[in-house]
């Protein structure tokens, strides 16, 4: 398929087809050795390393974008207290009067005022709560029958909320670390920030040793991030709201990064929507927010506030995909998914990565 045959507002020009055995199951041993293609925009090559190597691909001055959201463990096991019937849910947000909006799955439809009961890692009954609403989509409003501060709670029930392509959901205690980033620090996802998952304490020395600014930067993940795009058309698609901040400090050390000619570089897609959320075009600089932003990048989209994305590997017909081949270009981009098919790199939240320059 040549470049001018091809939809970019249809969403079957996203999909590819990978080898089920190319789904990472668990990440490798030692982060810094996951793979890492090189994509060049403006070469039109790419080229293949390991992300031990990231620190040389990089120039003292440029800015490195950072999602600091940790993943809370909002994936929750139990039953209905009247029936023993088998329930899950997966908490999304907390509302006023600490009332919880949570996916939730079950046999039969469930009433306002009923019970679940929770069972926490161990399989052992745990805390109740009550069905105060039923929302759209299947979500549910729920609140815990006995008041405790949320994330006291989840730690002592909730799953690291895995993706169904990992082990179909199923954690394992080494997943509590392993699908956190070593940058974590404000608690709010129910997906990880992917691309960040490739650090380590001591790689992020490294690239600092080199004069690389860090800047971090908080984008709550949602549950649509890694759902594929259901509508044939790009047009028709509606992005969820996802929280985000960027403060005063990390705007004044971007807008210098780039006042001084050098590169910004977001860490994984979460770190591009906000960036170019954050973009004034009136002063043509980043500028401080905080809020909701539901932006979908598409090609066609011009972006503005980064010069150079890492990300990982994404599922087809994603907007995580689309987002990418909106900033490579969409024939580099599938070209680049294709080469990796062939090198047998890994593939999703526990895979492999690509920096796109």
């Amino acid at each position: 398929m040549t470049i001018s045959s091809v939809d970019l507002d249809e969403i079957s020009s996203y999909d590819y087809k990978l080898p089920r055995e190319l789904v990472a199951q668990y990440p490798v041993e030692h982060r810094i050795d996951a793979r890492l293609m090189l994509v060049d925009r403006r070469k039109g090559t790419i080229s293949h390393h390991h992300v031990r190597d990231l620190p040389e691909m990089l120039s003292s001055g440029d800015a490195l974008v950072l999602n600091n959201s940790k993943v809370i463990p909002a994936r929750l096991l139990g039953f209905r207290t009247s029936t023993r019937g088998k329930w899950e849910g997966l908490f999304l947000q907390r509302a006023e009067h600490n009332v919880w909006e949570c996916l939730s799955k079950t046999r039969g439809s469930l009433t306002i005022g009923e019970s679940l009961t929770l069972l926490d890692r161990e399989g052992r009954e745990s805390e109740q709560l009550v069905v105060c609403a039923k929302l759209e989509d299947g979500h549910i409003a729920v609140r815990p029958i006995v008041e405790c501060e949320l994330f006291t709670l989840l730690a002592k029930f909730g799953r690291v909320p895995l993706p169904p392509y990992i082990r179909d959901g199923h954690m394992i205690d080494q997943d509590s670390a392993s699908y956190q980033t070593v940058y974590a620090k404000e608690p709010g996802s129910v997906a990880a920030p992917t691309a960040g998952l490739h650090f380590t304490a001591d790689l992020l020395k490294k690239i600092q040793a080199r004069g690389v600014v860090t800047a971090p930067v908080t984008l709550h993940v949602g549950l649509g991030t890694f759902r594929p795009i259901s509508s044939s058309r790009l047009a028709d698609h509606k992005m969820h709201l996802e929280q985000f901040q960027l403060t005063d400090v990390v705007a004044q050390k971007l807008n210098q990064c780039r006042a001084c000619g050098m590169r910004i570089i977001a860490v994984g897609t979460t770190s591009a929507r906000l960036l170019e959320s954050s973009w004034c075009p009136q002063s043509c600089n980043i500028v401080p927010r905080s809020g909701q932003t539901d932006l979908f990048i598409r090609p066609s989209y011009q972006f503005q506030a980064l010069d150079a994305l890492l990300t990982n590997f994404h599922l087809p017909k994603s907007s995580l995909l689309v987002l990418v081949a909106a900033f490579a270009g969409h024939e580099l981009t599938m070209q680049a998914y294709r080469e990796a098919i062939e090198e047998q790199y890994r593939f999703y939240s526990y895979g492999d990565c690509m920096l796109i320059v």
